[in-house]
Order: structure tokens, then sequence, then C-alpha cells
């Protein structure tokens, strides 16, 4: 009788059990691993306030809405080069979120009449204030690109915010979005996902009185007209060491919030590239590029 049969019956008699050869385990394939999308919330609701003193700790913020590669990055240096204005990096605050981590924060927030809208617009002006006492000056200037889409929360939030409408070639923007990652973008499909941001500012345009109009073609070609103007309109004395930005701390530029390209950091101001022809502009930009006054 083979070892292995002897063993079986001793160890079968002492606890039930007997030894068997061990198969080869079946080869599992691991599930791909996938990050899921965030799940994109709609917006909240809130109330627009009727006492700034209490619900606000920022006075007369300014805000640029502009399409990508419209230049803000180049107006943001510039008027951050100002003693009494302080344009700091993009911020993206519409895209800080709050939420309830109870049933019971939630009930104790509602008594406070603060709804989650107006728990998020008391968090962007806590972060934009707290920019602000730090830089040591006077008025913060705020420039993300994607705040045209939030443009009507922006107002609401703060209705003291003063607005300036940075606007550029249609075409120029599609190019240099392009440009900007041709391997990401193709150069139809720059110019549709731009004119999403060229449509919003417009919207905004429209729907906000007693904003600044600037456009970049001109900003380029005479600065200190422009700037004298654009000081005017924020209220502050033009100062010409706003042309020399690049003498200030080049901390200012910061990898993948706004434009840290070669062209930005020369410091001063660079002539822009030719106007398109009316020709080079595609169908798709017509529209927008009628409206702007770019196409005759």
């Amino acid at each position: 009788m083979s070892l292995k049969r002897n063993l079986n019956r001793a160890l079968s008699a002492a606890t039930g059990l007997e030894v068997r050869r061990a198969g080869s385990a079946p080869r599992v394939t691991p599930a791909p691993v996938t990050t899921p999308k965030p799940v994109k919330r709609p917006a909240p609701e809130y109330r627009c306030t009727d006492d700034p003193a209490t619900d606000r700790l920022l006075r007369g913020p300014v805000f640029i809405m502009s399409p990508v590669r419209s230049g803000s990055t180049l107006l943001r240096m510039l008027l951050n080069a100002h003693s009494r204005l302080h344009a700091p990096h993009e911020l993206h605050i519409r895209r800080l979120e709050v939420g309830y981590g109870s049933k019971l924060s939630e009930r104790a927030m509602d008594a406070l009449d603060l709804s989650r809208g107006d728990l998020e617009h008391l968090l962007w002006d806590r972060v934009l204030h707290r920019e602000l006492v730090r830089s040591g000056k006077d008025v913060v200037v705020e420039k993300t690109p994607s705040n045209a889409f939030v443009y009507r929360r922006i107002r609401d939030c703060w209705p003291d915010a003063r607005f300036v409408f940075l606007l550029r070639h249609p075409v120029s923007i599609a190019r240099s979005w392009h440009e900007g990652d041709p391997e990401k973008r193709t150069y139809e499909e720059a110019c549709a996902d731009a004119l999403r941001y060229m449509t919003a500012v417009d919207h905004a345009r429209k729907g906000i009185t007693g904003g600044h109009t600037l456009r970049y073609e001109e900003l380029t070609t005479d600065p200190q007209g422009r700037l004298r103007a654009l000081c005017a309109f924020l209220g502050v004395d033009f100062e010409p060491s706003m042309l020399a930005y690049g003498e200030r701390d080049a901390t200012q530029l910061q990898k993948g919030l706004g434009d840290w390209r070669d062209k930005i950091r020369t410091g001063s101001v660079q002539a822009g590239r030719p106007l398109p022809e009316d020709d080079e502009v595609p169908e798709v930009l017509r529209p927008i590029s009628k409206a702007w006054g770019y196409l005759k």
C-alpha cells in the first residue's frame, strides 16, 4: 500500500481529513482598473447678499473675463506690477466646493440661512481676501478664463465687483490654443473648444453693465495708453513701473496656471501676431469674429 494511502487512512481516522495533490490554480485575469470620471454636481442655489458688510470681507474685487489664450497672463503681470493692485495666478475659485458631512450639519447651516451655494461664496471670498491681505495691497484682480462660465454667480457674490473684458481676434486665440498643445487638439478642435470660452465672455459682456473692454491687439501696440484707461476705470493712478513687470519677482509665474512660456517671461510687452485676413476665418468663428468687430 502506498505511503500516501497509509497516511490518508491514519489522517482520516484521526481528523477526518486526507491529503490530495493540489491542482494548478486557475489563472485569473484582474479586471482593468478604471478611474471613475468625477460627477459634475449641479450648480447650488444661493441668495444674493443684501448685507455685504456682514457677508463679505473683500471690497471691490476685479475680475478679468477673457477666453483662453487671449493675453490675460500678460495683463495680469502688468496689473500686478502696480503698487496697489494684486493679480495672483489663476485661482479657479469656481471649482472650490463645499459639502455637508451630515444631515445635522446641513440643518445647522439651514438654520443660519446658509445654503451650499452661500457657503461656497463665503469660501471664495475668504480665499481672495486672504490672498489680498498677504500681498499688502488694496485691490485684488482675478483672471481665470473659466470664470466667464459663472459670471452671474461672481456678480451676485460680490455686488461691488468690477469687470474687465479682454478680447482678441478669435482666429489668433484658436491658433494659439492649438499651438499650446498640438498633440492634444487639432486646429479644428481648438476652434471649437476656444469658441466655448469666447461665447461665455460674450454672454458676460451682455449680462454685466458698466464693465471695461480691452483688446489684446491694442494692449500690445499701445500698452501705456491702454493701461492708463484701465487704471482710470479701476480708480488708481497709472504707474510707469507697470510696463516693466519683468523686474518683479519671477515666482509670479506658475506652470499650468496661465501662460508661463518664453514670450511672457521676457518681462516686457511683445508685439502680437499679425491679424488674420478675413478669408482665414473658419466658418465656425465667423459669427463671433463679426460680433467683436474683427470681421468686416
